[in-house]
């Protein structure tokens, strides 16, 4: 297992732990303090992209040095973790409130308000998250596809997960000063920043899902209606054998290229059980 469960999960997938998602852990004041910050000012995110490419642009000592300073910042104020579909029903079934948000990085990199963010909370209507959020100018919450504070049961929020699947969207959990995990998101990698960061510019930020994805060739047609929904380009075509393949040390485990498949040939497997990307997070 990674090492957030090692830390976090007491050796158990540490985004399955309620007391994670506990509401004494929100009442911190330092923890409210940095989701004040982060959430108030969503005009920040906009300036990230091209710090990142004016980053990849010196020596690559300094890169090195730099992606791992804010690598393990990140780890201890706001990482994200893949999950695939069927653990984000498990933990949207010991919360108490779901509610449906403008994504902040979407601010940041398209300019408009998508609403792919998630906030969540073990505490009903949100609890102290709820209290903070309406302290905070909550303008940027507004979009064409969400309203402020939109709350859902768990079976509204699993369907709309399965929606966002459909169009390629990679679910991740992300920790407000960790282990507190105060939110769900929908990523990709054309405009998510904390995909962008961590597979286009080597900026550790996402980490892959404790499982990884496997093709079972008797099953593939060759259809590559799969492909089309990878983020992270794991997926190939074999013309000789006219299958698809997955690159697993590629692969981030997301499972969203199982809803593709109409002949069920993607599974997910542990990636512990597997020796080639065991360690590779």
């Amino acid at each position: 297992m990674c090492q957030f469960c090692a830390q976090h999960g007491d050796g158990k997938k540490w985004y399955l732990q309620a007391k994670n998602y506990s509401e004494n852990l929100m009442s911190d004041l330092r923890r409210r303090r940095f989701i004040e910050g982060f959430l108030g000012k969503p005009e920040e995110t906009g300036r990230a992209i091209p710090m990142m490419e004016k980053l990849d642009r010196t020596p690559g000592f300094i890169q090195r040095m730099a992606k791992a300073a804010i690598t393990r910042r990140m780890k201890k104020q706001h990482y994200g973790q893949v999950v695939p579909l069927e653990e984000i029903e498990t933990i949207f079934g010991f919360l108490n409130s779901i509610a449906r948000i403008a994504c902040i990085c979407r601010r940041g990199t398209l300019g408009r308000d998508v609403g792919y963010c998630y906030a969540i909370s073990m505490a009903p209507h949100l609890g102290e998250a709820g209290k903070l959020m309406e302290e905070i100018d909550s303008s940027f919450l507004h979009g064409p596809d969400t309203h402020e504070y939109d709350e859902l049961t768990a079976e509204e929020a699993t369907a709309a997960f399965a929606e966002h699947e459909k169009d390629g969207l990679c679910h991740t959990v992300w920790t407000f000063r960790t282990p507190y995990i105060g939110g769900i998101c929908n990523c990709d990698r054309q405009s998510c920043l904390a995909m962008q960061s961590t597979v286009v510019h080597d900026l550790k930020v996402m980490w892959r899902a404790e499982y990884v994805a496997e093709v079972d060739p008797d099953l593939c047609t060759g259809c590559r209606s799969c492909m089309r929904l990878c983020q992270f380009g794991a997926l190939t075509f074999t013309p000789a054998d006219r299958k698809v393949e997955v690159d697993q040390r590629a692969c981030y485990g997301c499972g969203v290229c199982r809803s593709a498949c109409s002949n069920g040939a993607i599974t997910l497997r542990e990636r512990a059980e597997v020796p080639a990307v065991a360690g590779l997070w």
